[in-house]
C-alpha cells in the first residue's frame, strides 16, 4: 500500500495530465508575498509614496525586487530604504543589505518622493503581480486641487515617539571646560528634554570610541568623577529626561570607513551606553563621514541595544544642502531608525534655500526656514527635523539669533505664521523642535534660550 502522501501526489498528477495542465513548482513566497502602496503626503505638484511588502506565506523571503510604472510627466525624486534602477518610466526598487530578509508574517517598506500628479501602475513583486499593491486612483480626501494651498503633512506618517515629547528641546552639555559656565550633568535646566553629552572621542582602534569625565572639567567643578556622572544620568532619567552620547565635534576624528571600523564603533558605543546609562547616540562628525559604513555601524548598534535607541545627528548647514551628500545620504539611508537631525543653522554665511532662488543670510527667520525646508522636501519626515541654533553670545561665530527668532521659525514651519519673506510650500506641524549649542552657554547667558523656546514648543500643533 502506498503512503497517503504518495497517493495524493499520484492523484494530483493524474488529474493534471487529464486536464492537459503543466504542473510547475512556484517559489515558496509567490503565493504569500504582497505589496501595498499609499501616498503618505500629497501637495498637488508632488507627493510622497510608500510601498509595504508583506510576507503572508510560510517561508522566509530572501531578497525582493518591486517594479512599477509612472505616467509621463511624473518623475521620481529622492528615495530611501531601497536601491533604484530606472528605464524610462519603469522603476525597479530592490532591497538594501539590511531589509532583504522578510520572515513569515513580517513586513518591510520603502519610500520615495515624486513630482507630478500621477500614481504607480503595473506593480510587480519579484516578477509577479503585487496582489494588494494596487495604488489608489484618486488622491486622499484631504488633498486640495492644484490651485489651492498645499495641505499639511498627514500625522499618520509620523511613528510613535515612545517616551520622547512630540516636540522636544535638545541641548549639548560640555564634558570640558571653556569660557562658558561649567555644570554637573544634574544641573542641566529642566526645560531640556534631550541632553547630548559632548563628546565621545576616538580610541586607538579605527572606529572605536572612548569616553570619560574630562580632567579639566573635574577640576573646575571641585571634583567630578565617572561615578558622579553616571549617578547624574540616573537623576535626569528620574526627571523624565533622556541623555545621549555625542560623537565627534569640531575637532573629533572618529573614522568609520570599512566593515571593521563599523563593528568597532558599534561594539564600543554599546559598551559605553551600558556603562553610563546613555539612551542613544548623536553623530556630530564635522570632518566628513562615510554614509555606507556609518549606517552599517548604527544599525549594528541598534541591534545590540534595542529598538528604543535614540539616534540623533547634528550636521553643519552645508552638509544638508543636497540629498546626495554624505551626511544627508546617511540620514535618508537610516530614516527607518533615525530619531532627529538637528542641523547647525549657524557658522554658515549665506546659503540657498529649498526654493533655489536666493542666498539667505544666516541669523534670520528666512535662513532657518528656507534651509530646513530642503530636508523636509527631500525625504525626511517633519518629526525628524530639528532647528539647531546657538544659545547666545560666545556660543558661535555667526548665526546667533534671539530665541524669539527660533520661535518664529518654528511657527512658520508648523503653522505658516510669523514667516519672513520666504514661505515654505506647505506647513509641517510635526516639526520636531529645536537644539542649541549649548546648555552651558545658555546658562552663561541667563538660560534665555531654554526659557523662551521650551514653553513655545508646547504650543505647537
Amino acid at each position: 500500500m502506498k503512503p497517503a502522501r504518495s497517493l495524493v501526489l499520484s492523484l494530483v498528477a493524474a488529474l493534471a495530465a487529464t486536464l492537459g495542465a503543466v504542473w510547475v513548482a512556484l517559489p515558496a513566497f509567490a503565493a504569500g508575498a504582497t505589496a501595498s502602496f499609499v501616498k503618505t503626503a500629497d501637495w498637488g505638484a508632488g507627493w510622497e509614496g510608500k510601498y509595504t511588502i508583506t510576507n503572508g506565506g510560510s517561508s522566509t523571503i530572501n531578497g525582493w525586487s518591486l517594479a512599477f510604472d509612472l505616467p509621463s510627466g511624473t518623475t521620481l525624486g529622492s528615495y530611501w530604504d531601497a536601491l533604484l534602477t530606472s528605464a524610462g518610466q519603469r522603476h525597479t526598487f530592490t532591497n538594501r543589505s539590511w531589509n532583504g530578509t522578510i520572515a513569515p508574517g513580517a513586513s518591510v517598506s520603502f519610500g520615495f518622493l515624486a513630482s507630478g500628479s500621477g500614481s504607480p501602475s503595473g506593480c510587480q513583486l519579484n516578477g509577479a503581480a503585487c496582489g494588494g499593491g494596487t495604488p489608489p486612483t484618486t488622491p486622499p480626501p484631504t488633498t486640495p486641487p492644484p490651485t489651492t494651498p498645499p495641505p499639511t503633512t498627514p500625522p499618520p506618517t509620523d511613528p510613535p515617539t515612545g517616551d520622547l515629547p512630540k516636540h522636544l528641546l535638545t541641548g549639548y552639555w560640555h564634558n570640558f571646560d571653556n569660557p562658558a559656565v561649567e555644570l554637573r550633568l544634574r544641573d542641566v535646566p529642566n526645560e531640556y528634554d534631550l541632553v547630548a553629552v559632548a563628546f565621545a572621542e576616538a580610541a586607538a582602534t579605527p572606529g572605536a570610541l572612548t569616553f570619560g569625565i574630562d580632567p579639566g572639567l573635574a577640576t573646575a567643578l571641585g571634583g567630578y568623577t565617572d561615578a558622579d556622572f553616571t549617578a547624574d544620568v540616573r537623576t535626569l532619567h528620574s526627571r523624565g529626561k533622556r541623555v545621549i552620547l555625542s560623537v565627534g565635534g569640531e575637532t573629533g576624528r572618529v573614522t568609520v570607513n570599512n566593515a571593521a571600523s563599523a563593528t568597532a564603533f558599534a561594539d564600543t558605543a554599546a559598551a559605553l551606553i551600558a556603562r553610563y546609562g546613555f539612551d542613544g547616540i548623536d553623530i556630530d562628525l564635522e570632518n566628513g563621514l562615510n554614509p555606507t559604513y556609518m549606517a552599517q555601524a548604527l544599525r549594528a548598534l541598534r541591534a545590540k541595544v534595542g529598538a528604543g535607541l535614540i539616534i540623533a545627528m547634528a550636521p553643519q548647514t552645508i552638509d544638508m544642502q543636497n540629498p546626495a551628500g554624505g551626511y544627508f545620504k546617511l540620514a535618508l539611508d537610516i530614516k527607518d531608525i533615525l530619531t532627529v537631525v538637528n542641523t547647525q543653522f549657524y557658522n554658515s554665511g549665506a546659503m540657498l534655500g529649498c526654493d533655489q532662488n536666493a542666498a539667505y543670510g544666516q541669523g534670520t527667520v528666512n535662513f532657518i526656514v528656507a534651509l530646513a525646508c530642503i530636508q523636509l522636501e527631500a525625504g525626511l519626515r517633519p518629526d525628524q527635523v530639528g532647528l539647531g541654533l546657538p544659545a547666545g553670545p560666545g556660543a558661535a561665530g555667526g548665526g546667533i539669533v534671539a530665541p524669539s527668532v527660533v520661535n518664529a521659525a518654528l511657527d512658520c514651519l508648523a503653522r505658516g505664521t510669523n514667516c519672513g519673506s520666504f514661505r515654505p510650500p506647505r506647513t509641517y506641524p510635526g516639526i520636531r523642535g529645536a537644539m542649541t549649542w549649548s546648555v552651558n552657554w545658555d546658562v552663561s547667558n541667563g538660560s534665555g534660550f531654554a526659557r523662551t523656546v521650551a514653553p513655545h514648543l508646547d504650543t505647537l500643533p
